[in-house]
């Protein structure tokens, strides 16, 4: 079984800094988009928010509309009831029958009050849920257009820039595959613990990348020798000298543009 090549300390760096400015460049490229996504996001969760509110009040409404048709209802059975009892005390034989129907009469009559009362409820009801669809349809128009302009400049930015983030995907699991697992890790949970996500920086004016803590002229010298790899104490970032870095950088550009 052929042996796997074992790559070089140097090899290594090289694939560590050419990884770092690939995914630098994703970095840029999703910052380009900011929050755009989540305020895409938030204006749909909105809309759909005030769309289900009209709907749920336009059925508060239909149902008030529908007791005040039964209300109607029960008015008619009322005056129906009432011309009944008013025709039988026509014809009643005593006083006590007579009272009872007056009884009946009225009770109908008060009926009849209530279920007024409670139209002229209904329709206060009504009038009331339809002001706030209104107001709430209106509403429901201004964040529709605002949710439309940040759509089609969410759509225009990752029109443009879609496929470049695509390609250095690729490119990112392509080299992440050049590394062994235990160093792309340490790539990995350093990138993501420093804000800026640069975990492989270069020595700038004797100091890492971003950093103002000087490195001794003795490690600087091993790090330009790239026979181990290095970590800043002050930062935990990996270093590299600053020759590899330009050269690595020249060579993405390429690549990039």
């Amino acid at each position: 079984m052929a042996k796997k090549k074992e790559i070089s300390v140097e090899q290594k760096l090289r694939a560590l800094y050419d990884l770092q400015l690939i995914d630098s460049r994703i970095d840029e490229i999703r910052n380009v988009r900011g929050e755009l996504p989540l305020e895409v996001e938030d204006l749909e969760d909105e809309v759909a928010g005030l769309n289900k509110r009209i709907s749920n009040l336009a059925e508060d409404a239909s149902n008030l509309e529908t007791e005040i048709n039964n209300k109607k209802q029960a008015i008619e059975d009322s005056k129906a009831l009432m011309a009944k009892y008013e025709e039988q005390q026509k014809n009643v034989r005593n006083n006590r029958e007579f009272d009872s129907l007056s009884k009946e009469i009225e009770y109908q009559d008060l009926e009849i009050q209530l279920a007024e009362k409670r139209i002229n409820e209904y329709k206060a009801k009504i009038a009331q849920k339809n002001e706030v669809i209104d107001a709430t349809k209106e509403k429901l128009a201004k964040q529709e257009k605002h949710l439309s302009h940040k759509k089609a400049e969410l759509d225009a930015i990752l029109k443009e820039t879609e496929k470049e983030e695509k390609l250095l995907g690729e490119k990112s699991e392509e080299f992440s595959k050049s590394l062994d697992a235990h160093l792309f890790s340490a790539y990995t949970r350093i990138r993501n613990k420093v804000k800026n996500g640069l975990a492989v920086v270069a020595i700038e004016r004797g100091a890492s990348g971003g950093s103002y803590f000087t490195i001794p002229p003795q490690v600087q010298l091993e790090i330009a020798n790239r026979k181990k790899i290095t970590i800043d104490e002050h930062s935990g970032r990996i270093l590299v000298d600053a020759a590899l870095a330009n050269e690595e950088k020249e060579k993405m550009d390429k690549l990039f543009s």
